[in-house]
């Protein structure tokens, strides 16, 4: 394994920790503030932490799963797991958007809504949730945009996700001490809910689409064609195909040589090449084949 690999499965890993622990702690910190209030904001945040340390748990597991070698039952290595663990996250998400949406609309239409209680205590909370909320968020948009990991970007999806009905708890708490506007709860968390469900369908979106071996980000297949095609020695370049699973790219590319070359010659430029693909993006596991300039297929050669 590469040292950059290496260091991006390290990485991965403490963000995956880092997750499960602040979950932890903010878990306990709204149970003690919902059980003072009595908010339904503080209640969908709470819910949602629980939320959180379920899937930064799995998260956390699929990555170390996923950071297993490749082996002869996986020879492209256990990758998947991050995608099918990002999925799982978005259905989970999609549940919790439902029942507190559902909780909120009760709420609502009853002739009498809840006074709010201890405020101070809620509010005081809540702020200390965004605080660590916000510290987590930063590591782990630093990990995602160095390694690439779904279950990481996912995760800080997620706990972006949670700024903003933390503050509209506080809002809420505020509206209720000041103001004795105890509906507002409500519907905060009614958009709290509604944010949910547009994180999940972001996240579970960008699951399905790896599990489905669509191809990867454009950017970074006009990145390797650009690579390609102004490379020493080569005249062209055809069939370059990508899928992606979990944090790694799979790449596949038909590379035009000069056929009155050595052998010895065009390999090195293939070797070469592939050096540059991997420099340049080491997140790639890069497969290429090597055809003199001017080849006409064979009929009975499939086209993909």
């Amino acid at each position: 394994m590469t040292a950059p690999l290496q260091d991006n499965r390290r990485l991965n890993l403490s963000a995956g920790m880092a997750s499960v622990a602040v979950a932890l702690v903010l878990i306990l910190a709204k149970f003690w503030a919902f059980a003072a209030t009595g908010s339904l904001s503080v209640a969908a945040s709470l819910a949602d932490s629980g939320l959180d340390l379920m899937v930064s748990a799995a998260g956390l597991a699929a990555i170390i799963y996923a950071a297993k070698p490749a082996d002869e039952d996986h020879a492209f290595g256990h990758n998947s797991a991050e995608d099918l663990a990002a999925l799982g996250q978005a259905l989970f998400i999609l549940a919790s958007a439902a029942v507190i949406a559902v909780a909120a609309a009760r709420r609502l239409i009853t002739s009498q809504p809840e006074k709010l209680e201890s405020e101070a205590e809620g509010i005081a909370v809540m702020g200390f949730s965004i605080v660590l909320t916000v510290a987590l968020v930063l590591w782990q948009r630093r990990v995602a945009a160095r390694t690439g990991n779904k279950v990481v970007a996912a995760d800080s999806l997620h706990y972006l996700g949670d700024l903003i009905p933390g503050i509209g708890a506080i809002l809420a708490l505020v509206a209720s001490a000041r103001f004795g506007l105890a509906n507002v709860d409500s519907v905060v968390a009614l958009g709290a809910a509604a944010l949910m469900t547009l994180g999940a369908a972001r996240i579970g979106k960008r699951a399905w689409d790896a599990l489905m071996d669509r191809t990867a980000d454009p950017e970074l297949v006009a990145s390797i064609g650009k690579i390609a095609s102004d490379w020493p020695g080569v005249h062209g370049f055809h069939d370059l195909r990508t899928r992606q699973s979990g944090s790694r790219v799979f790449v596949n590319l038909h590379i035009e040589l000069d056929g009155e070359q050595s052998l010895d010659a065009a390999h090195e430029i293939g070797a070469a090449l592939r050096r540059a693909i991997l420099r340049a993006h080491p997140q790639a596991d890069v497969i290429i084949h090597m055809d003199p300039v001017g080849v006409v297929p064979h009929p009975e050669d499939p086209s993909r």
